[in-house]
């Protein structure tokens, strides 16, 4: 890897542990700690939730119309969702043992926590386990797809990304077709080591 990419993986390391010092910061704030990999929160402030939560019925009656019917517009892609967390599911299990790619947990990508918040109402606690859902399964997809990717097609695009994957950057430049040979079966080989857990 040229020095510039390790400088920038050195600078997002950085940026990711002041990320962490933030967290712990609002953990701080907001007065809760992880206990077993179990959110508390302090009873006072368990308290001061359960107070700021609105009923599911005043909810439901101080929604907007539009809202209340593009509902089965939103949640009428559950099935869709669940078929393709299916496919992403059966694809990895079949391909990724024959080229040696390293399954993607699917613990790593689906976190449920928002929905056990004690200020929210059933209908939110169930909004928020759906988005929680849905972007999971995104992640999830995405990450089964670079993975995929680097071992198939690990060149980078002419034009610009708006938002790449975290693999993108180990990827052959456009056009360096010299590299691209020699370096192809390396790469695989750095993807079929690597631990991913």
């Amino acid at each position: 890897m040229n020095s510039r990419i390790d400088e920038l993986m050195a600078r997002i390391h950085e940026l990711q542990c002041e990320l962490e010092a933030d967290l712990a910061a609002k953990r701080e704030q907001f007065r809760y700690r992880f206990d077993h990999h179990r959110i508390r929160f302090e009873d006072e402030v368990l308290e001061l939730h359960r107070r700021l939560r609105t009923s599911s019925l005043h909810y439901l009656l101080r929604a907007r119309l539009w809202h209340l019917l593009s509902a089965p517009v939103i949640y009428g892609v559950a099935l869709p969702l669940l078929l393709a967390d299916l496919g992403f599911s059966i694809y990895q299990a079949i391909c990724f043992p024959i080229y040696r790619i390293p399954k993607v947990r699917r613990a790593d990508h689906f976190v449920y926590d928002r929905a056990l918040l004690p200020y929210l109402n059933r209908i939110e606690q169930f909004n928020c386990l759906y988005c929680s859902y849905v972007n999971g399964l995104m992640a999830y997809g995405r990450e089964i797809v670079a993975r995929t990717e680097q071992y198939w097609c690990p060149i980078k695009h002419a034009r610009r990304l708006r938002a790449s994957h975290d693999r993108y950057e180990q990827f052959f430049d456009y056009g360096d077709a010299q590299r691209y040979a020699r370096e192809l079966e390396a790469m695989r080989e750095r993807l079929a080591d690597a631990d991913h857990t």
